[in-house]
Parts: structure tokens; C-alpha cells; sequence
């Protein structure tokens, strides 16, 4: 029905799977990241480009091969560990929107917020769509999130009907 909690809560719920999705692929990129401490970089990207049947005389995959082979042991620690901290991030944004959590939100629109300078930073540097469907994705995000924060404190305020806290932090629609 038109109105019902779960119309309102669906726009939560499909940013709460991209988040979860995120931190589950970030969270395979982190194990992968680490895997590959103790072996040759230079063997190791050989053959993931073979196995994917990539060209490895294309220009973009020698930069990606050239770059990731000059990485050392200890940049490979810190960009695992900088990515295992984005997919806990990730995993506590989605599930704070997936069980409704007020804090979610907030969490979500400054931590997906602040990244934005930053992608569209790379957006600039280096056009792709991929770059440009995770910058308009992020935005859509943040705009979606600020507006229905901005319309729930309205309806808080007395101008339509009140939302219901509830003592476990949740937004839901309170029932008159």
C-alpha cells in the first residue's frame, strides 16, 4: 500500500545492500591484498592476466602490471589494511540501514559524503565511466540520505505526522 513503512524504507534498504556488497568486496580485495605478501607481484599479475584473458601488451594493463609490481611489502600492509577498514566501514553503514538505526544514516551521509572530493578528484585526473558511476552513485546516496533526514526532522517538528524513536534507535513511522 501507497505510504506503508516499507515504501519508505526501501531507498534505506537499497543503499544498505550496496554498502553490504561493498564491504564484502572489499573484504575479499583485503584477503586477496594480504595473500599476496609473501609472493612475487610480478608472477602474481601475470597470471591473473591470463587467467582473465586480458591482452598483456594493452597500455592499461601494462600500467596496472608496471604499478602493482613496484609495490614493496610495506605499501602492501598499508593499502590491505586501508581496505579492510573501508569494508568494516562499509559493514557498519549497511548494517546500521538494513536494522534502521538512526545513527546509520548520519554515519552514511558523512562518511560517503567526505569521500566525494576525493572521487571527484580522480574523476578529473582520469575519466571513466566506472569512475563516473560510483561519483553520481555516491552523490545520489548522500543527496537521498540529506533529504529524507531533512524531511524526518520536519515531521519531528510537528509538520506531519511524527516519527516514532524507538528505544533501539530506530526510524520508523510512529502509528497514530
Amino acid at each position: 500500500m501507497a505510504g506503508s513503512s516499507h515504501d519508505r524504507s526501501l531507498g534505506y534498504q537499497v543503499i544498505a545492500a550496496y554498502k553490504l556488497a561493498s564491504a564484502a568486496l572489499l573484504a575479499a580485495l583485503g584477503f586477496g591484498i594480504f595473500r599476496m605478501m609473501n609472493k612475487d607481484l610480478g608472477e602474481a599479475v601475470d597470471h591473473i592476466v591470463a587467467q582473465l584473458k586480458l591482452d598483456p601488451d594493452n597500455r592499461l594493463i601494462q600500467t596496472a602490471m608496471t604499478a602493482v609490481t613496484r609495490l614493496d611489502r610495506h605499501q602492501l600492509k598499508e593499502i590491505g589494511a586501508g581496505t579492510f577498514f573501508y569494508a568494516a566501514l562499509s559493514l557498519v553503514e549497511g548494517l546500521g540501514l538494513l536494522f534502521r538505526r538512526s545513527w546509520a544514516k548520519y554515519l552514511t551521509i558523512i562518511a560517503t559524503g567526505s569521500l566525494l572530493p576525493i572521487e571527484g578528484y580522480e574523476v578529473m585526473k582520469k575519466f571513466s565511466a566506472v569512475r563516473i558511476a560510483v561519483l553520481l552513485g555516491n552523490l545520489a546516496i548522500v543527496i537521498y540520505l540529506i533529504f529524507k533526514v531533512r524531511q524526518e526532522h520536519r515531521m519531528e517538528a510537528g509538520h506531519a505526522p511524527a516519527l516514532a524513536s524507538g528505544a533501539d534507535g530506530s526510524f520508523e513511522q510512529g502509528r497514530s
